[in-house]
């Protein structure tokens, strides 16, 4: 028959810091995201809001991707330095929990924007957004209102002018009349 061993409170203690320290390196780089799918106007900010977690001085990059094209937003190492493309380079503020603000957007921003966290052991994570950029369009409402107020109060002068045309033909045409009317006095009633 055989005899089990039980284990000792010390090697339960070691065998758990051991999966302990290897479940932390397994899981060195964390990245949470209130909001993935972002839709903003032209001419708007965006935040892109992130809490990187990580084990020392992380890396972080931001890349733009579309349909068309690729290409790096800005490097940085929150604290150490930050290298931002000359493209974004006016319109980026970056934060040291790895969160980005957009300013100012066009609708060439519309796109995939892809975080890549690099850990010093040179392990690294990735976390995407999607960004739908909308035209304005109350400013095409703005103008065809003041255009359809401006062509009502024009038809509202071209209907005065109108009936005062008519009114003044009208007073003109009986005045005639009147004047065309011979005298009572040159008329003379005949029996019948």
């Amino acid at each position: 028959m055989r005899h089990f061993k039980l284990w000792d409170v010390q090697d339960v203690a070691v065998f758990l810091s051991i999966t302990l320290y290897m479940c932390q390196l397994a899981g060195t780089i964390s990245i949470h995201s209130p909001q993935r799918s972002l839709s903003r106007s032209v001419q708007e900010d965006v935040f892109f809001s992130v809490d990187v977690t990580c084990s020392g001085v992380p890396d972080i990059q931001w890349t733009f991707m579309s349909a068309a094209v690729s290409r790096t937003i800005g490097t940085w190492q929150p604290g150490v330095y930050a290298n931002i493309t000359t493209d974004y380079s006016s319109r980026v503020q970056l934060c040291n929990n790895g969160s980005m603000g957009l300013s100012n957007l066009r609708l060439q921003d519309s796109g995939y924007y892809v975080i890549t966290v690099t850990d010093a052991a040179g392990s690294s994570k990735e976390l995407g957004f999607v960004l739908k950029v909308n035209e304005v369009l109350y400013e095409d409402l703005q103008y065809l209102s003041v255009s359809a107020l401006a062509l009502a109060c024009l038809a509202g002068l071209l209907m005065l002018s109108m009936w005062l045309l008519d009114k003044t033909y009208r007073t003109i045409a009986a005045w005639r009349r009147r004047k065309q009317v011979p005298e009572a006095d040159a008329t003379e009633l005949q029996p019948l």
